[in-house]
């Protein structure tokens, strides 16, 4: 029986249920297709609140991926550079429990893979068990940290060790053709990689069954972490400004969260869009609900400076909702053939911006939803991507 250890560096936790959200749909989907395997998580990471002890463990073993979650202190000694160290003894403390408690699920056996989710420590580790007990790993990158716009945040160390890490793989998986080429181009790279798609799942983000609502043909929706130095929001708000005059009853619905969220609320205030209802922000909502507003939405816009796959711009599509989103990163390669999908601008072409959304609200229809829902699922369904995991394991397996 083929036994598969997930190892995520982001993965949903009690204190964010959206966090790592991706990952968490890779491994559902991976465990889905394999039927006749066992699949694990463990996963470690800083407390955002206190805890009776150095650490604490969540164990859900009752669903179909038993999942260790094991949390930490976040201050330690309350001296930063000595408790960054000790934190990171803890993580490795609580994930080498991790893999014990596994083995002990699972009657005493290893993993026959170790599937890494995000570099470093995740990989660093799972070459450790290479070297110990000659276990096969694969990495699945989705960092923006490698693309160019956030280049400069990656140390020399981190780049070293990461380059160690991914050439001792079995192999590398990247969610863009884009994050793999800007990952080789720092040296991080593998002698096979391949590109498997993030999960939409098609079940919910799929066309409304009825009728749009009244005002929809006016309504734009913005999804995202509020980063806005990455997802650049205040630039839409802007844009949305400069529209509102020539599109009455013009209306951006905004779901999301993060630490800039007061900030954007403050400035959209400034703008004027918040006393006539045309920008509404809707906090961070359960994915059905940002299923619901995506059905009844003109399109989704998406300003992002740096993008690695864009999981809301395929949900969008799979709702049969074009997208106005910029080239950045990964995502002119989801939007080929050109035109088909939506519109692309540059970044921080707030001018093109404006005429792009204009050009969508005039010309919706111009968009077939049944065609851009065909694309979401044969690129990003659960069928598509299991069956692409699992002859990506076959290969590095040797069966």
């Amino acid at each position: 029986m083929l036994r598969i250890l997930h190892l995520p560096k982001w993965y949903p936790h009690r204190y964010d249920d959206q966090d790592g959200d991706f990952v968490a749909r890779h491994v559902a989907t991976i465990a889905a297709a394999g039927p006749g395997a066992q699949s694990a998580v463990v996963f470690a990471t800083v407390a955002r609140g206190p805890l009776r002890g150095l650490t604490e463990l969540d164990a859900d073993l009752g669903g179909p991926v038993p999942t260790w979650r094991y949390y930490y202190r976040a201050r330690l000694t309350g001296l930063g550079p000595l408790d960054r160290s000790l934190k990171l003894l803890l993580w490795l403390y609580c994930a080498l429990r991790g893999v014990r408690a596994v083995r002990r699920h699972w009657g005493g056996a290893r993993p026959s893979l170790v599937h890494v989710h995000v570099l470093l420590r995740t990989g660093l580790l799972a070459w450790a068990l290479r070297l110990v007990h000659g276990l096969p790993y694969i990495i699945t990158e989705h960092w923006t940290l490698y693309l160019p716009q956030r280049r400069a945040a990656l140390g020399g160390l981190r780049r070293v060790l990461s380059r160690l890490v991914a050439r001792r793989a079995g192999a590398l998986h990247t969610v863009s053709k884009a994050l793999a080429e800007a990952m080789a181009e720092v040296g991080i790279q593998n002698s096979y990689t391949q590109v498997i798609a993030n999960v939409v799942d098609t079940t919910l983000f799929r066309p409304a069954p009825g009728a749009p609502a009244p005002d929809a043909a006016r309504r734009l929706l913005h999804v995202s972490a509020f980063h806005d130095a990455v997802k650049n929001l205040s630039g839409v708000l802007r844009v949305v400004a400069r529209l509102r005059p020539a599109w009455p009853g013009l209306q951006l619905r905004v779901a999301g969260y993060g630490p800039d969220e007061q900030r954007l609320r403050h400035y959209a205030a400034e703008l004027g869009l918040l006393a006539d209802g045309t920008v509404a922000f809707l906090g961070k909502l359960p994915h059905p609900a940002v299923a619901a507003e995506m059905q009844q939405a003109t399109a989704l816009v998406s300003f992002s400076r740096a993008e690695t796959f864009g999981c809301v711009l395929l949900e969008a599509r799979a709702c049969g909702r074009p997208v106005v989103a910029t080239r950045a990163g990964s995502v002119p390669e989801l939007f080929e053939p050109a035109g088909v999908f939506g519109l692309l601008v540059e970044p921080d072409d707030e001018a093109a911006l404006a005429a792009a959304l204009a050009q969508v609200l005039g010309a919706a229809g111009r968009f077939a939803p049944a065609c851009l829902q065909a694309d979401a699922a044969a690129r990003s369904g659960a069928a598509a991507v299991g069956t692409a995991f699992w002859q990506l394991y076959g290969r590095v397996l040797g069966s």
